[in-house]
């Protein structure tokens, strides 16, 4: 772990993103781990306040993604309770050396594994279990005139979701833009 930190911070090949392995507690009973605590995320480098806390079910092969909102851009804390996800981030930062890169990571209820996504990036996730119960925090509130959605098959993008079956996707993720028409930022 990170010094006395009960959690430790994994880098990523996309800088910002943060894999998560809080430090479990566990014997006959089950287990107790801290997956927030304002000191232990400030000590990782995560110090910004968290607005609203949503809570995504979803069966196999779901995908969702990939959201950003343009104007308030949404920090994301992610992490599966139940189940097995696929998490998937764009990183839509023009500034950034991995600009227009996606990153893959997988999360679920057995590995406990917490994701911090900055603002700048778009999400998405694909189930990869028969059902998952997922966790985020963000650190503003949803404002759907500001949503926007890149095409999560975006064959430019080329993410592999690693299906196993047909998609399930909303209308909504159906319509996303190519990631060459995305609004993006500074």
């Amino acid at each position: 772990m990170n010094g006395n930190l009960p959690m430790k911070a994994i880098a990523t090949s996309l800088p910002g993103i943060l894999l998560l392995e809080p430090r479990v507690f566990g014997d006959r009973r089950g287990f107790f781990l801290e997956s927030y605590n304002q000191r232990t995320f400030a000590g990782l480098g995560i110090p910004e306040p968290f607005v609203q806390d949503n809570h995504s079910f979803s069966e196999k092969n779901v995908v969702r993604g990939l959201h950003y909102q343009i104007r308030q851009p949404q920090g994301k804390l992610i992490r599966a309770i139940t189940g097995e996800i696929l998490d998937v981030v764009l990183d839509l930062r023009r500034s950034s050396p991995t600009f227009g890169k996606w990153g893959s990571f997988t999360l679920s209820g057995e590995n406990k594994y917490i994701l911090w996504i900055p603002r700048g990036f778009a999400h998405g996730f694909r189930v990869v279990s028969q059902t998952a119960h997922i966790l985020y925090k963000t650190t503003d509130f949803y404002a759907p005139e500001h949503e926007r959605t890149v095409a999560w098959n975006d064959p430019a993008l080329n993410i592999d979701w690693q299906l196993d079956g047909d998609p399930i996707v909303s209308p909504k993720d159906q319509s996303g833009v190519p990631f060459q028409q995305a609004d993006t930022f500074d």
